[in-house]
């Protein structure tokens, strides 16, 4: 049975009855967009930026020389870390977006703690070298390093809520749903970055306010920047280089 519900408003000397109908909340515009999802959950969307399609790195350049495209190793669908040519990042800047990555450590990984297997993604690279925000990315499984420090981490900040790692050897996903900051006029952060992260299915972060961008040693303080490249590390520790696949972008 449908009802009615009777609003009273009282102006000035007056009261006026108005019956609601449910019509009165329901929105019809702007309709969504259409987004054909792919046919597994890694698969990219209709609407996706496909980063890194295991073919080549035509979307990416070498973070401290801007004007040389990257130069890690492609082969059979597989980007794999060049440790002698440095980090890589997008040519495209992004501000708010949904990033979906797949990662390996070799089966054969050599060291211990942060030595074994060690890279990280950048969700908003603001300079050369490891300047920006990063998310770790690790050889955590039965691996003992600090806890902020460990794959699923915002590095030196914030500790992820599980420990979702597989075995090397095998492909393991991050999804990432990144909220860049805003600044005031003078520099100042008015709202700071917040990042969710997905680890193999599982929440690792859950919209994590950032300190600001990471810091290997001392506290993080925010700097005014815009829309930034999605960087990947080229980590110097002597461990076996990991791969990465299937990278994929979604502005928000």
């Amino acid at each position: 049975m449908n009802k009615l519900i009777l609003t009273v408003l009282l102006t000035g000397s007056f009261i006026i009855a108005r019956a609601q109908k449910h019509e009165d909340t329901e929105i019809y515009e702007p309709v969504p967009k259409v987004v054909t999802p792919g046919k597994t959950v890694g698969d990219a969307p209709s609407d996706a930026i496909v980063l890194f399609n295991g073919e080549n790195l035509d979307k990416w350049v070498i973070t401290n020389d801007r004007d040389k495209p990257a130069n890690w190793d492609v082969k059979d669908n597989i980007l794999t870390v060049n440790k002698n040519a440095g980090n890589i990042e997008t040519k495209q800047a992004f501000t708010n977006y949904q990033l979906h990555v797949e990662w390996r450590i070799p089966a054969n990984i050599t060291g211990e703690g942060q030595a074994r297997g060690n890279s990280g993604i950048f969700l908003a690279s603001i300079g050369k070298g490891d300047a920006g925000y990063e998310l770790q990315v690790l050889d955590s499984y039965k691996n003992k390093t600090y806890v902020n420090g460990m794959a699923g981490s915002i590095y030196k900040q914030f500790i992820p809520l599980a420990n979702a790692a597989k075995p090397p050897g095998e492909w393991q996903t991050y999804d990432v749903i990144w909220t860049a900051p805003t600044f005031n006029e003078d520099g100042s952060m008015k709202t700071p970055a917040k990042a969710t992260v997905f680890f193999n299915g599982v929440v690792v972060e859950n919209n994590v306010e950032l300190l600001g961008p990471t810091r290997y040693i001392g506290k993080p303080v925010y700097e005014k920047h815009g829309p930034a490249p999605v960087k990947l590390q080229a980590h110097g520790d002597k461990s076996e280089p990991l791969s990465y696949r299937n990278i994929w972008i979604r502005e928000l």
